[in-house]
């Protein structure tokens, strides 16, 4: 495996009592293992920013979440908003409840509105909350992603009632095909539980844990 384990993760940091400090603290580790991404909520994205101009760490954000229930015209305008002060990735919470009732036009509608927000200034991410879905669900809100021109596809937020599973990885990238990214997050904690989903399909990793995982990836004799 690709002992350069760093360039898989976003270091993330999305509880709502996050600090300052911590949000520094969280973008110098990101400096030091030279991570894909930080990814913060939005009223962290120009302190992220700031912190991370110069170095090819990128800032990513969070949109509608956790939910996923606002408005299209709101996550647009939260999406241009965090583009403005300095987001390079967008990782957005389909409507999850419209799924649920078939209204995959308006799923649809959600993320496109939201890609064509970020076109050429920002990646986006489509997180579908996969411990809510059924199969046939997760499989219809993956390809609503790729006829929306999202990035890649994510199976949670971290903050429902589940998070990625190798099957659910399998599943997603099944469908999604061979070049679309998929993103694994929610409960990775360990150099192993990365490993697991990278080789079950997912080419980015979301985890508060990445300072370890790379401690634990320094500490193989393996490796």
């Amino acid at each position: 495996m690709n002992t350069n384990i760093a360039e898989y993760i976003d270091h993330t940091l999305l509880k709502a009592d996050a600090k300052k400090n911590e949000i520094d603290n969280l973008c110098a580790e990101a400096r030091e293992y030279s991570f894909a991404s930080v990814c913060v909520n939005p009223t962290w994205v120009k302190t992220a920013a700031d912190a991370l101009e110069g170095t090819n760490v990128k800032v990513c954000t969070v949109i509608g979440f956790p939910l996923g229930a606002t408005t299209t015209e709101v996550k647009v305008f939260e999406t241009e908003n965090a583009i403005q002060n300095g987001a390079e990735e967008i990782d957005m919470v389909i409507n999850i409840g419209a799924l649920q009732d078939g209204n995959d036009e308006l799923v649809k509608r959600d993320i496109s509105s939201v890609v064509s927000a970020a076109k050429g200034k920002a990646i986006v991410k489509v997180i579908i909350e996969t411990a809510l879905l059924t199969d046939a669900e997760k499989r219809t809100a993956c390809e609503l992603a790729v006829v929306s021109g999202a990035d890649f596809v994510k199976t949670s937020t971290g903050f429902s009632t589940g998070g990625a599973t190798e099957e659910d990885v399998k599943l997603m990238r099944a469908v999604v095909g061979p070049v679309m990214g998929v993103k694994a997050s929610g409960g990775i904690r360990s150099l192993e539980d990365v490993q697991k989903m990278l080789n079950s399909g997912a080419t980015r990793i979301g985890a508060s844990s990445g300072a370890q995982i790379m401690k634990g990836l320094s500490s193989a004799s393996d490796y």
